[in-house]
């Protein structure tokens, strides 16, 4: 979904830099922090990311943490750099800016009770995702809105995916390619074996999903939220926030969207 374009001039915003560690990006930094005058984090309008995918999900993660959310542009320094754009010396970055647009993305909540009764809740902007934490496989009861669809899922793991994460462990998993804005959310089981013609299911991003580990003492689970987990898991509650709505701004022709359709052509 396309968000709403941004009401004033780039120039008239504050812009913030964050830079991965890595000496790839540190070194093209240095081009672009001589090329404008940036601020603080906790001050920017806009946010420029220079990395990999997992360092923008880390700075989306830290925004949702404090709590300001910011339009957010990606420079590609990584590997695959989905959900960035392609890093190119020597463009002007305001200009690049003045030309991008902006995309919605709608992450996940999931709440987690331990076996120890500890509960916790994260985002995901990806998956969220069960994984066995043994050599035995995991068994799981799938319930959508209150309703138990599974009653037994005998399985490596079980994932749900946003659109934008649908490109990532999801597709790896054999799960759909979700287009930005379908309103889905893609449930994707990991090495099933267990109901053994089951392969998933698309469910309104309005559902509710309930993953219940059975025997989790003999069992144990893990359920990790994109880059954070939490161990020895009885049950989570997975949903839509849709109080937290993030913004990527992407270059014309090379947006989330686009490239999420053109990922289902790739043999």
């Amino acid at each position: 979904m396309k968000a709403p374009c941004m009401p004033t001039s780039v120039l008239e915003r504050k812009i913030a830099l964050a830079v991965s560690p890595t000496e790839r990006a540190r070194k093209a930094s240095r081009e672009v922090q001589a090329a404008h005058e940036w601020v603080a984090l906790d001050e920017a309008d806009i946010v420029v990311v220079m990395g990999g995918d997992g360092f923008m999900l880390q700075t989306l993660h830290q925004m949702l943490e404090r709590g300001k959310i910011v339009p957010v542009y990606g420079l590609n320094l990584g590997t695959v750099g989905f959900l960035m754009n392609l890093w190119r010396s020597g463009d002007s970055i305001v200009r690049r800016l003045e030309q991008a647009q902006s995309y919605e993305v709608l992450p996940l909540s999931m709440t987690a009770t331990t076996m120890a009764g500890e509960r916790v809740t994260y985002p995901a902007i990806n998956e969220v995702s069960l994984l066995r934490e043994t050599r035995q496989t995991a068994k799981i009861e799938v319930s959508v809105n209150n309703a138990v669809r599974i009653s037994e899922l005998v399985c490596d793991g079980v994932l749900v995916a946003t659109p934008a994460g649908s490109t990532a462990y999801n597709l790896s998993a054999n799960g759909p390619i979700l287009p930005l804005g379908c309103g889905m959310l893609a449930l994707t089981p990991i090495s099933p074996f267990r109901p053994r013609r089951w392969k998933g299911a698309l469910l309104p991003d309005s559902s509710r999903i309930s993953l219940r580990v059975l025997e989790p003492s003999k069992r144990p689970v893990s359920a990790v939220a994109d880059q954070r987990e939490v161990r020895d898991i009885r049950d989570i509650q997975i949903a839509i926030d849709p109080n937290r709505r993030l913004s990527l701004m992407f270059d014309p022709g090379h947006s989330l969207d686009d490239r999420i359709s053109a990922e289902q052509f790739i043999v």
